[in-house]
């Protein structure tokens, strides 16, 4: 082997098998970790693909072992050896070359390492600010590396799917115009235009939809997209999207063709096949049966509406609520009849997080006999009929919400059904339910200013049944919108889009626009609309949650390669930081106190 030729990968190192035996191979990689045993060297070489046993000792010269006995973990290396079987004695059965290893007869250290601040292992226990800061280090793990390379062929399942559906990936800009979207922009100053600023794109909405205007029918997109809004798990500042529009299509057409997308990206992604067509249900129901509208239906315990059962019951907590125009609904907790105080207690609390006034509770006992603390208010036959009503049997523990809310009732008793479930490890985190949500409501009133604000955005067309009632009762109005939930995260949504004009003027009156702020914020779509908008609509996935759902991993930082920590930061490069006064000066920006 020539001296040009000899450090030239020729397998990577997982990727080592039956037939390589008795075959020169050269690795490269890290040093997962190192055992010297005097005069024999046992070493683990590291890669993207796995690992594999380099073994150094005679007849490799004496240099090659002394060089092997310095190795240290992390340690950049190259190996070059014959691969040979191991004894059956020494066979690793928990990876996939634990039967092979290399026979080495030249090592080269390309580079040393320190020791790393963090060990490079599968389920690294490690506070998140350590992993972000070297991220570099937590990215050589290979959980982590699973997770980047599905990823990758997420993206190219995607890419390949759409393309063979007629689709053109068409790029949009990166900075545009600030526009209101339901997150604060991030804003980008212009040297050339002092005093003025481009956005950072929350979505492509505006420019996917100008697309269709443009005549060409289908496009995708996988595009970054930027919101300045307070982190959760599964939310960054810069995240990534699959984005996509048609022309000449109803939701029946979006749909069909992203279920179609759906299955493809299962089945090639991780193996998994889903049946079509997905289920789908209408916001309404979705809220009522499950106080989500994104129902995680992996299980049951859905909410039973109690309502008719309590009306004149006796109880002043469940009569007063049904008498403000609220609601008491109930779910039945299966085997929980033995909760401690203590434990529904806790439950209670969690409830009065999303809302609830309280907690109401009643358990039967092996033999029928039901405690509760409103038994005394009600009579055994009302109480008898609400345990039969949510299908309560001896063992099982029915918890109560009732406000003057009929959606808060909902939402808090559907995040308690979420809690109990977890506690009671009901969800099987294995499998895969899919679910299409539909009939969102197209507006919902602001607590505060009393204002209408998009459920979706301003874009969102009305169901062509309830266009009415915008003149009427706004708050019934259903939208031709849809979302995509995956085991009860929303992973995508969208809509048709309104291409009237007269209904996207309406539209901007109702959320408060005056046509001159309309025309102001968006002025080129308006103008756009003037000259021949065809029928379209779309939907947006976020890629980020997707692949998270795909790998079976619970945020996604964890599918991003370099993600921001809480705080919208970036630990290993300090990013935000200050600039220099001179940059400052030369892009007309003055910084005074905040407020």
């Amino acid at each position: 082997m020539s001296q040009s030729n000899a450090w030239k990968r020729t397998h990577y190192c997982g990727e080592i098998g039956e037939a390589d035996v008795g075959a020169e191979v050269v690795v490269l990689g890290w040093v997962q970790r190192s055992r010297d045993l005097g005069g024999v060297v046992f070493t683990q070489l590291r890669d993207r693909t796995g690992t594999v046993q380099a073994l150094f000792c005679a007849p490799a010269p004496a240099g090659v072992i002394e060089a092997a006995s310095s190795l240290r973990n992390e340690f950049v290396v190259g190996v070059r050896g014959e691969v040979r079987r191991r004894s059956p004695d020494t066979v690793n059965p928990n990876i996939p070359t634990g039967h092979l290893e290399i026979a080495a007869m030249e090592i080269k250290v390309f580079n040393k390492s320190d020791t790393p601040p963090i060990y490079i292992e599968e389920n690294l226990n490690v506070n998140e600010a350590t992993r972000f800061k070297y991220r570099y280090l937590d990215l050589r793990r290979p959980d982590m590396q699973r997770g980047i390379m599905l990823r990758h062929r997420a993206a190219k399942v995607t890419r390949d799917f759409f393309d063979e559906n007629g689709f053109l990936e068409i790029e949009t800009p990166m900075l545009t115009k600030s526009t209101p979207e339901g997150a604060r922009d991030y804003l980008v100053p212009s040297r050339v235009y002092p005093g003025h600023f481009f956005a950072l794109p929350q979505s492509p909405q505006l420019f996917k939809q100008l697309l269709m205007v443009a005549g060409f029918d289908r496009y995708m997109q996988i595009v970054r997209c930027f919101r300045d809004e307070d982190l959760r798990a599964d939310r960054q500042p810069e995240f990534t999207q699959i984005d996509l529009e048609m022309s000449f299509v109803d939701s029946d057409d979006i749909i069909e063709v992203n279920e179609r997308y759906l299955k493809r990206l299962f089945h090639d992604v991780i193996g998994v096949d889903i049946e079509l067509p997905i289920p789908r249900l209408a916001y309404a129901e979705a809220m009522s049966r499950y106080g989500s509208d994104k129902p995680d239906t992996r299980f049951g315990m859905e909410l039973v509406d109690i309502g008719h059962i309590a009306a004149g019951c006796g109880f002043a907590v469940f009569e007063g609520a049904l008498a403000s125009g609220g609601g008491v609904r109930a779910i039945n907790a299966k085997g929980c009849a033995g909760y401690s105080r203590k434990q529904l207690d806790a439950l209670a609390e969690h409830a009065r997080t999303y809302g609830a006034k309280g907690l109401a509770w009643a358990a039967m006992d092996d033999q029928g006999g039901v405690r509760s603390p409103f038994a005394k208010f009600v009579a055994d036959e009302t109480l008898k009929a609400m345990l039969g009503a949510v299908g309560a049997e001896a063992g099982d523990l029915m918890l109560v919400v009732a406000g003057p809310d009929d959606r808060v009732v909902c939402e808090s008793l559907g995040q308690l059904r979420l809690e109990v479930a977890r506690r009671e490890r009901l969800i099987d985190g294995t499998g895969y339910k899919l679910l299409w949500v539909t009939g969102f409501p197209l507006l919902e009133r602001d607590g505060e200013t009393g204002r209408w604000n998009a459920v979706h955005h301003p874009f969102t067309a009305p169901m062509d049944e309830d266009v009415p009632l915008l003149d009427t009762d706004p708050g019934r109005v259903r939208a031709k919108a849809y979302d995509i939930v995956i085991n009860g995260m929303e992973a995508g949504g969208g809509s048709v889009r309104i291409n009237d004009q007269a209904l996207q003027n309406k539209m901007f009156g109702l959320l408060g626009y005056s046509p001159e702020e309309a025309a102001a914020r968006f002025d080129f779509l308006l103008e756009a609309f003037r000259y021949g908008a065809p029928p379209h609509g779309g939907i947006a996935y976020g890629l980020d949650r997707l692949v998270m759902i795909l790998a079976g991993l619970d945020s996604i930082k964890d599918v991003i390669a370099f993600p921001k920590g809480q705080t919208s930061a970036c630990a290993m490069t300090g990013a935000p930081t200050p600039v220099g006064a001179d940059q400052l000066v030369e892009l007309g920006v003055q910084l005074g106190p905040r407020g």
